[in-house]
């Protein structure tokens, strides 16, 4: 079993930046990719950025050249989302997610919220 805890989120007006969070507890040694995925009132669930046990990322066409998204390398159980010039657009509630090898399996953190004011 793996526990996930964002932290970071909050209000911000449109221009500025935020830093979420993600730890990882319980057995990390088996995560491979982390993601942080969002969702906004009356949209589907959709992935912002991920990145896989090696360090190669992806992100949304959307985020793109704002969001970085990176990893704790020695530990292997934190995961952020620094996110610049915020846009209205980008408020949602923001998951992180991981999934594990050898045993498949995923998991959610509770969300945190992120509000862009404009």
């Amino acid at each position: 079993q793996v526990r996930l805890v964002e932290s970071g989120g909050g209000l911000v007006q449109a221009g500025g930046s935020l830093k979420l969070s993600c730890r990882a507890s319980g057995r990390t040694f088996e995560i491979n990719t982390m993601a942080w995925y969002r969702q906004a009132p009356g949209k589907e669930r959709e992935l912002v950025a991920q990145i896989s046990s090696g360090g190669s990322t992806e992100y949304a066409a959307s985020v793109k050249d704002r969001f970085t998204i990176s990893r704790n390398d020695y530990t292997k159980n934190w995961v952020y989302l620094q996110m610049n010039s915020l846009k209205p657009e980008d408020t949602a509630v923001y998951y992180c997610n991981a999934d594990t090898r050898p045993v498949r399996a995923n998991y959610w953190g509770q969300g945190t919220q992120v509000t862009v004011s404009s």
